[in-house]
């Protein structure tokens, strides 16, 4: 004890003693507040992956899900689809893509990981119509030489069965490819990419 009365020992111990028990309290204070600023469970939910069983898509099916609130179509294509591709290439305004929204690891006129699957978000890149899957070939009241694609009816905007845009229309880009991934042969991934990509 020093020569004034104030044991410093004490008084250090009380100090160090109140701020611990301070910092504690502080602590489990702002675990409810933090928390808060998590995103709900079913917030998490709407932005999760959706897995898509193609086990029974046949051909020239469609097959649409949701996902973040868009509307995500899983198409099988046949090899007459994919040989079709490049015929139409000339009457598109963005036959490679190159200025679409697609994932880096979707490259090429079919737009697929495996060309086979077409996964594409259904949306017209116009104003967000969905437009119609028109899988026949041959002339249609909106094109004559028509090898199949995708025709959304309240604006007139054409795409063909790898969502590219035709020239001339009111969608200014083609259909946008959303990031997925094959789990196995009889599952997709939407909302997450491949291992090893971006």
């Amino acid at each position: 004890m020093s020569a004034d009365g104030v044991n410093k020992e004490r008084r250090r111990f009380l100090v160090a003693t109140t701020s611990a028990v301070g910092a504690v309290g502080a602590g489990l204070a702002a675990v409810p507040f933090i928390s808060s600023w998590k995103p709900s469970a079913k917030a998490q939910a709407v932005g999760a992956p959706v897995q898509v069983n193609i086990a029974k898509l046949g051909e020239g099916q469609l097959l649409k899900v949701q996902w973040r609130g868009q509307t995500i179509g899983v198409l099988r294509r046949s090899k007459a689809n994919l040989d079709d591709l490049p015929q139409v290439d000339a009457k598109l305004r963005d036959p490679m893509s190159e200025d679409s929204i697609q994932p880096e690891y979707i490259t090429g006129e079919p737009r697929a990981l495996r060309p086979e699957f077409l996964v594409v978000n259904m949306h017209c890149t116009h104003l967000g119509c969905v437009p119609t899957l028109v899988p026949q070939v041959g002339p249609q009241p909106f094109e004559a030489d028509w090898k199949g694609g995708f025709y959304c009816p309240c604006h007139k905007s054409k795409f063909d069965m790898a969502g590219r845009v035709y020239q001339g229309v009111p969608a200014p880009t083609n259909l946008t490819i959303p990031p997925y991934s094959f789990a196995d042969d009889n599952t997709i991934i939407i909302g997450v990419n491949p291992e090893g990509a971006a």
